[in-house]
């Protein structure tokens, strides 16, 4: 642990003053809506930027609130969703809508609690939504914040340790500009690649500095690259979940859609249905 981080203050001071002037100008940067928040911070999860900055609107047109989203099928969300990946997110977001309406009379909640009792939200997306449509305290951690404090700390940290070291950095006042913050530091300067540490406000404060092995390799919050995608099963769902969004789909066509033997398709559809993906009947699989 550096001296600096002993007393946060400096790192505060400077993480502030940078994000002041370095924030880029994004759509849900622009509101304090907690449903707006939830879905932009739901279609983040592992998407580019510049994919959710495209798509963002398109949903909340057909979605402005949990009840719109509630009183629609789980179907109608994945089939706007399409471009985003990871198909099982409008899923949860759904069946997240349809809890905040009966459960919230249609109202984000604001508790961490109440928060993380709905489908599909963990511990990043409820803290996100305190803080950034709420404006609440509390330190947010995902893979650019976690990536950070391990390269600040000069270690690999537990998830336990990253959590720690976030609440105890976080400032009382401006959780909406402090979180911002460090998220931007991680995406823009300290990034996984190629950090530019000779950029960054902190390096002084900083135990790695660019020099050595990187401690943000193998250290917990921090994203590890994913299995091979061409020819796995998430290609193949997402093949069969890219044709139901136009029509359901004969099941003795199920194998051909997704490019595959009948055996895997077969394997594949379970699973799909499942995860809420996909019901199956009439001979036909289509979406929820």
């Amino acid at each position: 642990m550096t001296a600096a981080l002993g007393n946060p203050s400096d790192l505060r001071k400077q993480v502030l003053s940078w994000g002041a002037e370095n924030l880029r100008d994004l759509p849900w940067r622009r509101t304090r809506d907690p449903w707006t928040i939830l879905v932009s911070e739901t279609m983040l999860q592992q998407t580019q930027v510049s994919r959710v900055v495209e798509r963002l609107a398109v949903v909340l047109d057909k979605f402005p609130d949990p009840a719109t989203c509630a009183a629609a099928t789980a179907g109608d969300v994945v089939t706007v969703w399409a471009g985003l990946g990871y198909n099982r997110r409008p899923v949860m977001l759904h069946r997240a809508a349809t809890q905040i309406v009966a459960d919230h009379a249609g109202t984000v909640p604001s508790s961490l609690k109440d928060l993380l009792a709905l489908p599909g939200v963990g511990p990043y997306t409820a803290r996100a939504v305190r803080a950034f449509a709420f404006e609440l305290s509390g330190a947010v951690v995902d893979t650019n914040i976690g990536r950070f404090y391990a390269r600040i700390y000069g270690r690999k940290l537990s998830a336990r340790e990253v959590q720690q070291f976030a609440d105890e950095a976080a400032p009382e006042a401006h959780p909406w500009l402090w979180n911002q913050s460090v998220m931007e530091l991680g995406a823009l300067v300290c990034t996984k690649r190629s950090p530019s540490c000779g950029a960054c406000p902190v390096r002084d404060l900083c135990a790695w500095a660019g020099e050595g092995a990187d401690p943000a390799q193998g250290s917990a919050a921090v994203s590890v690259p994913q299995t091979r995608f061409e020819g796995s099963d998430r290609q193949l769902r997402g093949r069969l979940v890219d044709a139901l969004r136009a029509s359901p789909v004969p099941l003795t066509k199920i194998a051909a859609t997704m490019q595959t033997d009948a055996n895997r398709a077969e394997m594949v559809l379970a699973g799909l249905q499942r995860d809420g993906l996909a019901v199956v009947a009439d001979s036909h699989a289509r979406l929820p």
